[in-house]
């Protein structure tokens, strides 16, 4: 059931998630279809979100949004006001000025990841939240996988001493699942729509703003999700007996490796094993300085990073 729309305010809106924003030229969403997806949204009792470009929008547009209850989430650069900023690589992360009572997403690749253990400190020493994204998750090899361990490893020993001190910065990476009892994934196609400057929905905005992509229908015509059912999780044979519930399980991803919106890629599952692993090694270590989540049980240990290979014992 739909819960969520993410509306695009123009075709260079800051990408949030693992995409990267194809579009270059602006071309700002009309008025009338601002005003008419923000009546679609309230017919349908769903909970706006505004994605913004970095540039500032005209007064007109302002007046619009403020119409309605809604969170915006905002390039780095127009972070005023903003309920979700996004930083778009360790070099803006640098000069980010972090402010309390606001989320920030940091998209970064591998080798920015692998060298900005320091940034990501200093970032989790002032804000709320901090959600990381990897930009090449699809391109990570043994290697990698070997080093982002290394990694979460030692961010887990910095957030450790942070809530030893009483400071509880939640990063999705290493807390969302110390917290979760159930699947939390992104539900493009399944809890969220988005609307484009085009008139048209798509599951995501990754299928607006990257190759490939495709409509599934209009403010006229309404959603037309073909083979809906696939974006849920329990047509997930994968996901749907897993418990790596922080994992993104991104559908543009699934479809972009797997060619399956259902059905994620090695490295989406092995990266996600290894948050998961590092969060319940980080839970143990938080529960030797006192109560903590005392009404969660700890994560159990498991042997494998991809449930595909023990699928033989399904």
């Amino acid at each position: 059931m739909i819960q969520y729309l993410v509306i695009l305010l123009d075709d260079t809106s800051v990408s949030f998630c693992h995409y990267s924003n194809g579009h270059k030229e602006r071309r700002l969403m009309p008025a009338n279809t601002l005003k008419a997806g923000i009546l679609y949204g309230m017919k349908e009792n769903l909970n706006i979100q505004f994605v913004y470009p970095n540039y500032d929008l005209p007064e007109e547009y302002d007046k619009i949004i403020e119409s309605v209850d809604h969170s915006k989430i905002k390039p780095e650069s127009h972070q005023d006001s903003a309920d979700v900023v996004v930083i778009d690589g360790m070099e803006e992360a640098v000069r980010t000025d972090v402010r309390s009572g606001t989320a920030y997403v940091l998209r970064t690749d591998k080798t920015g990841l692998f060298g900005g253990h320091d940034i990501i400190v200093k970032l989790l020493q002032h804000a709320d939240r901090l959600n990381i994204t990897l930009t090449d998750v699809e391109t990570f090899t043994n290697d990698d996988f070997d080093k982002y361990k290394a990694m979460l490893k030692q961010l887990a020993a910095d957030v450790e001493k942070m809530y030893a001190k009483g400071h509880s910065p939640q990063l999705n990476i290493l807390t969302d699942r110390m917290m979760l009892d159930k699947m939390n994934n992104c539900g493009a196609g399944d809890t969220t729509i988005t609307l484009a400057p085009d008139g048209n929905f798509y599951v995501c905005p990754a299928f607006y703003q990257q190759p490939g992509g495709y409509a599934v229908g209009n403010l006229k015509d309404e959603l037309e999700i073909k083979n809906s059912q696939l974006y849920r999780l329990d047509h997930a044979p994968l996901c749907r007996i897993c418990d790596a519930y922080q994992c993104r399980r991104c559908v543009w991803l699934n479809r972009k490796t797997t060619l399956e919106v259902n059905t994620p890629s090695h490295e989406q599952c092995v990266v996600a094993h290894l948050e998961r692993n590092a969060s319940r090694e980080l839970l143990i270590a938080i529960r030797k300085h006192g109560t903590f989540l005392p009404d969660r049980k700890e994560i159990d240990k498991i042997d494998y990073l991809d449930p595909f290979d023990v699928k033989k014992e399904w």
